[in-house]
């Protein structure tokens, strides 16, 4: 009689620490244990499915019943080994936490405990799916647990750790197993095919990956039932009919058109995909991944990427990947699977270019003030003053004509009117005076009136024939008699002039 065929998952089940792919910090802890002899009487072991806990529990108990002591490295050949992990060992004793939760099957572990080894060091109790046990199956368990029989150790198991009483937890050393990346699955797919002799492409076992979500012995699973449906060669398409998937390049596609608000592209490829029978919810998952992919590189890229075809800020990525999450709970339990996967990426759409008010406050904020900005920047721009033949200041006869000039002879002159600033009649301005010349030359209160000196304009008397002045002004007593005389010599030493009188003919025109 042929023997019995034996899955992958099961003819590729790690036989030493080194094996056991994806919990690298799980592995050295426990090897560390063994070699300077730290070990525990209790150990639980979390994590999703498919990532190795009750394997690492096995390979445990092997290696503390090894030959010769406990060994991080057990001699896979040794009858005591080959029990152990075909699950025939005497003492070590493998329950379904499930199926054995009542308090007289725990009692009735109690008193086993009490009995040594019949052939190895340790008598050890893996218990898989320790969450199922009830509460006083778990009470009846805590005395014998904290303080067990120096041959006894206790290995859980569960995915569900917070279903696990936390006495129960503190009796124990916890370790979490993640899950395995994508790319160590792959890696070790590729191992397993090169050594049966299977020829696969790459991205099939991409894919694969993709569906295991994680899990080493569901992707052992899934090539299995691919290699039955292909045989010895298998493709990306092959995988994608089977498992109901879309190609990472569609994917991209409809992202795209999320992004640029193509509906009837969004409506088309709603239609193939229902058509083709792809799984719509496993499609939203892919695309939340695409959209992801694109914000990291937006946060990398000053705040904006263009991978999915335009512009987009990473608060756009955002609301749309907000949009598709929030549609997972109606594309997989909704009545209609089509209209509500339609239905939210059409919302997920719209709202990638919809505002937050705040955000938009801000931006209408910061343009008005750019605005008033640019005019006041112009306004300066427009009150250039020209310099005459003589050195002097010379502006029109009326305020139209006045500034036409200063338009025109702008280039000559090279310097700028703005507010806050006093106008002698210089030959030449000179550099700006320092502030450490302004501290050592005037008072405090010199140096306010200095710097409230916008408020008046000094002029040439030979410039002021016919001028229209909308600025205040001063004649040369009113300063001489209000001015100390450091502001004076300030003044002079920094335009280079003197002050003169000013007369106008139209009275009206000036302010004192």
């Amino acid at each position: 009689m042929d023997k019995a065929y034996q899955v992958i998952a099961r003819r590729w089940r790690p036989k030493q620490f080194n094996e056991l792919v994806g919990q690298d910090h799980i592995v050295r802890t426990l090897s560390n244990a063994i070699d300077t002899k730290r070990i525990a009487h209790a150990y639980l072991f979390v994590g999703p499915r498919g990532t190795g806990k009750t394997s690492t529990a096995r390979l445990f108990a092997k290696a503390l019943n090894a030959e010769g002591g406990p060994s991080a490295t057990p001699d896979n050949e040794s009858e005591t080994s080959q029990a152990i992990m075909n699950g025939s060992c005497m003492d070590v004793i493998e329950i379904d936490g499930a199926s054995n939760n009542s308090v007289e099957q725990v009692r009735s572990l109690r008193e086993e405990c009490q009995f040594a080894p019949a052939q190895c060091t340790f008598k050890i109790y893996i218990i898989d799916e320790v969450h199922m046990l009830s509460t006083a199956a778990f009470n009846a368990l805590l005395k014998t647990l904290e303080e067990p029989p120096e041959h006894v150790k206790f290995f859980f198991a569960t995915t569900e750790a917070h279903k696990v009483l936390p006495t129960i937890v503190s009796r124990c050393q916890r370790f979490e197993f993640r899950p395995i990346s994508d790319a160590v699955i792959v890696e070790k797919l590729m191992q397993i095919c090169q050594t049966e002799g299977i020829k696969v492409e790459a991205p099939a076992l991409v894919s694969i990956a993709r569906l295991a979500n994680g899990g080493m012995r569901d992707a052992q699973s899934i090539l299995d039932q691919m290699i039955s449906f292909c045989g010895s060669d298998i493709k990306e398409s092959d995988v994608l009919d089977v498992y109901g998937l879309v190609s990472d390049e569609r994917i991209g596609k409809l992202a795209q058109a999320l992004a640029t608000l193509d509906y009837a592209a969004i409506i088309a490829a709603v239609d193939e995909f229902a058509a083709e029978g792809r799984d719509l919810y496993r499609i939203l998952v892919d695309l939340q991944a695409c959209a992801r992919k694109a914000l990291l590189d937006a946060i990398q890229n000053a705040g904006n990427t263009k991978m999915l075809g335009v512009d987009m800020s990473t608060e756009s990525i955002m609301r749309m990947l907000d949009a598709l999450h929030r549609g997972e709970a109606s594309v997989q339990r909704g009545l209609s699977e089509k209209v509500n996967f339609e239905v939210v990426l059409l919302k997920a759409s719209e709202e990638s270019r919809s505002r937050a008010i705040d955000s938009l406050i801000k931006q209408v904020t910061a343009a008005s003030r750019s605005t008033s900005e640019a005019a006041q920047v112009e306004k300066k721009k427009a009150l250039v003053i020209p310099k005459g033949e003589s050195g002097t200041v010379k502006l029109g006869l009326n305020q139209k004509e006045s500034t036409d000039a200063l338009s025109r002879q702008a280039q000559g002159l090279g310097q700028e009117y703005s507010e806050g600033t006093s106008l002698v009649s210089p030959a030449e301005q000179g550099p700006a005076l320092s502030a450490a010349v302004l501290d050592s030359e005037l008072t405090d209160r010199e140096s306010a009136i200095l710097d409230n000196a916008h408020d008046t304009m000094i002029l040439n008397e030979s410039s002021a024939t016919d001028l229209v002045i909308t600025k205040p002004l001063i004649s040369l007593e009113y300063a001489q008699a209000k001015l100390s005389p450091n502001i004076l010599k300030v003044l002079s030493k920094k335009f280079k002039g003197s002050l003169t009188n000013v007369r106008h003919k139209d009275e009206r025109d000036q302010i004192f």
